[in-house]
């Protein structure tokens, strides 16, 4: 019996962890971090509804641009002296974990003035856990930020949202761990 007290337990646990985890969004969608191809992050922000706990990844080639959460005055200003946090990888993901305005731009002069930059207004609420999906990288831009990190480019795993914005990873995850204990008491 104390066994079988266990596993519930257990599984009621797993299934508070796999609700706490937040879709994930992939900033740009295909055309990602970036000046080239005149993206409007502005449309982009418009289209979707950023939850506490979701995840925005920024994808970019790090040697031309970088992420900097800033402040509102910062943002409007287009200043990246005094960020919040700088991101610099080339694939950053960045948990939202407060409601409210969250804002990010490129640090590298000139890039900021030309467009590159978001306002994210995350609403109170949790999001379900997110899916994970194959994306190609995108093809190389010809121009400025063209280079040889670009044309080396290959097919990674990268998570984006699926169709609805919740998932069933977690969901899959929790479900197949909650079988083998089952297996394992029985």
């Amino acid at each position: 019996m104390e066994r079988m007290n266990m596993v519930v337990a257990l599984v009621v646990l797993l299934g508070l962890v796999g609700t706490s985890t937040g879709a994930v969004y992939k900033v740009g969608d295909s055309a990602g971090w970036t000046i080239m191809g005149n993206v409007n992050y502005d449309k982009w922000v418009s289209m979707k509804k950023f939850l506490v706990n979701d995840v925005v990844v920024f994808t970019y080639n790090s040697n031309f641009h970088n992420v900097l959460e800033v402040s509102k005055a910062d943002y409007q200003s287009c200043n990246n002296e005094s960020p919040i946090a700088t991101y610099a990888t080339g694939n950053d993901s960045i948990p939202l974990k407060t409601a409210g305005p969250h804002y990010f731009l490129c640090g590298i002069p000139g890039h900021c003035a030309s467009g590159q930059k978001v306002e994210i207004n995350v609403q109170k609420g949790s999001s379900a856990a997110p899916s994970m999906a194959p994306v190609e990288a995108p093809a190389p831009d010809s121009g400025a930020e063209s280079s040889s990190a670009n044309a080396n480019a290959t097919a990674t795993s990268a998570p984006t949202p699926n169709s609805n914005g919740a998932a069933s990873t977690g969901f899959s995850v929790g479900v197949g761990i909650m079988l083998l204990l089952a297996s394992l008491c029985f």
